[in-house]
């Protein structure tokens, strides 16, 4: 289970708040990729909810969604997203770095470090230690884990309202059968990712 361990060591090593950073969204083949940055001030956050929090992939939505407000109560967070233009002109490693960027400049506190989840750390306004696996072992990337995989399954969820039949509304994009055949009979929208299999493939056909 994630803890705050590494987070209080890099406070006492670098004199100042620490974020957590993590994304959701760079394998969907629809929408934007969100990312989060979740400071957690000293004796904020309450042993109950600490130990609630974990990975968003080990949580059910209803979980995540029920500790989202939570943690919001909390934290200082900031939330930053790259859109599906970015991702395309960009591609997607330098699209979700932005969105992480977006997502620390968000933060109401500078942070004086930022852990962030993975092996690629991206340019910041502070700077950026990578830690592979963090949403598993650091309680502040957990938590961002989990902000960032609400806000865009409720961004996913609108885009299905206005571009029914793709099923986003239970797939938040990615790429599940009913997704595709939806692809054949619908055709691609604006949120679709160009740059992506199979929408250019599909594209390559149609053209």
């Amino acid at each position: 289970m994630p803890d705050l361990v590494m987070e209080t060591a890099a406070a006492r090593e670098m004199g100042g708040p620490i974020a957590g950073v993590d994304e959701v969204g760079r394998g969907p083949w629809a929408g934007p990729v969100l990312a989060a940055a979740v400071i957690f001030a000293h004796g904020a956050l309450p042993p109950d909810l600490a130990r609630r929090i974990d990975d968003s992939k080990a949580l059910s939505s209803r979980t995540r969604r029920q500790l989202a407000p939570e943690i919001l109560g909390c934290a200082i967070v900031g939330l930053g997203e790259a859109s599906v233009e970015e991702i395309d002109r960009l591609n997607i490693l330098k699209a979700t770095h932005l969105a992480m960027s977006r997502a620390v400049a968000a933060l109401s506190l500078p942070p004086v470090l930022a852990l962030v989840d993975g092996n690629r750390a991206p340019l910041l306004s502070c700077p950026a230690r990578t830690v592979v696996g963090g949403d598993r072992c650091c309680l502040s990337i957990a938590a961002a884990s989990i902000l960032a995989k609400v806000r865009r399954d409720a961004l996913m969820v609108e885009l299905a309202e206005r571009y029914p039949g793709y099923g986003w509304e239970r797939n938040a994009g990615y790429g599940t059968p009913e997704h595709r055949q939806a692809l054949a009979r619908l055709g691609i929208t604006p949120e679709h990712r160009r740059s992506f299999r199979p929408i250019s493939e599909y594209l390559s056909i149609i053209n």
